[in-house]
């Protein structure tokens, strides 16, 4: 595991490309306005696109994180200045303030900015304030949940509560954050893998209430929240919980560590964020049992094959990279003839070649941002 062939500094480089890619294809003033920066969804992107047509909130929100993510690594005022105009540019395009009407979004917008307030010193109080209340006020006991996936809806999932309580750790609510993360382990836990489940519609009960389905992020969110808040309370249960949800990643979703699978439009993020959370637990979970140092060593383990896999079935493009949609076979160059992704049920689904799609390649760069981290910790 340690003295991996790809150094730190080659991890630092892959992230720079990996930045660069994004900067020369995806991001482009909204409607003309100077001072303003946003990403466009796709490239090639057909008009409408380009001029923010659709423009998909949160992710908008991964795009910050991702700039946070390499201001953090290298700062620079360029970069300080990048993160400042995406998120003016975020609060411009989204029309009626910081706030929209799902929470997973709000979630992914909230960690963002805190991460550029915090590490970057960029102010966002208003912002993180706005985004914390929305997501504090409906958490709903007396329903089923946690809290639910958008307002007005049934369905109480993992997408929502898991980084709206990463978010709550982050912010002091952290009461409400270990609620939210009990509430996840007492209902969405599969009993016979450890995986987490998608959510659940209490109201249907005695019916089924449950979606069993399986995604790759929802478990990275999981491991995001149980690891924030065992590293905040130093109740044993959070870190137990990663270290059984880590062996459930790494036996069913990944092959030779290479995270599996993957796709485009809002799938396209769902393996960068299982790969940032990962580096998380790699760096940040506490503790010194043998459990504790096995899961850290897992983790880092896959984030580094994956980043390796992706970047070996990487295309090149103008010298800079375009990643697969599926970090373990050769990318695919996309076109202008290709079906549009589009937004249908709450849900952004993929172009028929998902590497069109900006979310795609927004998670090639978190991959290798995640990979720089658990790299520079000595992995």
């Amino acid at each position: 595991m340690r003295g991996a062939a790809v150094t730190t500094q080659e991890w630092s480089t892959r992230a720079d490309l990996a930045e660069a890619a994004i900067v020369t294809r995806n991001l482009r003033r909204l409607w003309g306005i100077p001072g303003t920066l946003l990403g466009v969804v796709a490239w090639p992107a057909v008009r409408r696109e380009r001029l923010f047509f659709r423009w998909d909130y949160w992710w908008q929100a991964h795009l910050i994180d991702c700039a946070v993510d390499a201001a953090d690594r290298e700062p620079t005022p360029l970069r300080r200045r990048r993160i400042v105009r995406i998120a003016r540019t975020h609060r411009i395009r989204n029309l009626r303030g910081w706030t929209n009407s799902y929470y997973d979004d709000m979630a992914w917008l909230g960690i963002s900015l805190e991460r550029a307030q915090r590490t970057q010193l960029i102010e966002h109080r208003s912002a993180i304030e706005a985004l914390e209340d929305s997501i504090f006020d409906s958490w709903a006991p007396e329903k089923g949940g946690g809290i639910p996936w958008c307002r007005g809806s049934d369905f109480y999932n993992t997408p929502a509560n898991g980084p709206g309580g990463i978010m709550l750790s982050r912010t002091g609510k952290v009461w409400r954050a270990e609620a939210m993360a009990d509430w996840i382990d007492d209902n969405l836990v599969d009993p016979t893998t450890h995986l987490i489940y998608d959510g659940t519609r209490p109201d249907r009960a005695p019916a089924d209430p449950l979606d069993r389905a399986i995604y790759t992020y929802c478990q990275g969110v999981v491991l995001g929240l149980e690891t924030e808040l065992a590293v905040r309370i130093g109740e044993p249960r959070h870190a137990e919980r990663v270290h059984r949800l880590m062996q459930a990643v790494a036996d069913q979703l990944t092959d030779k560590n290479v995270i599996v699978g993957g796709g485009g439009g809002d799938g396209g993020l769902f393996n960068g964020i299982l790969a940032r959370y990962l580096a998380l637990v790699a760096v940040m979970l506490p503790g010194n049992s043998p459990e504790d140092t096995e899961a850290r060593d897992l983790a880092a383990k896959i984030v580094l094959a994956s980043a390796a896999a992706a970047w070996d079935n990487r295309l090149e493009v103008e010298e800079q990279p375009l990643w697969g949609r599926d970090w373990s076979v050769p990318a695919v160059l996309p076109g202008y003839g290709n079906t549009l992704a589009v937004f249908t049920g709450g849900t952004v689904h993929s172009s028929d070649i998902p590497e069109r799609d900006y979310s795609v390649q927004l998670s090639g760069w978190m991959l290798m941002e995640a990979a720089y981290v658990v790299s520079a910790a000595g992995y």
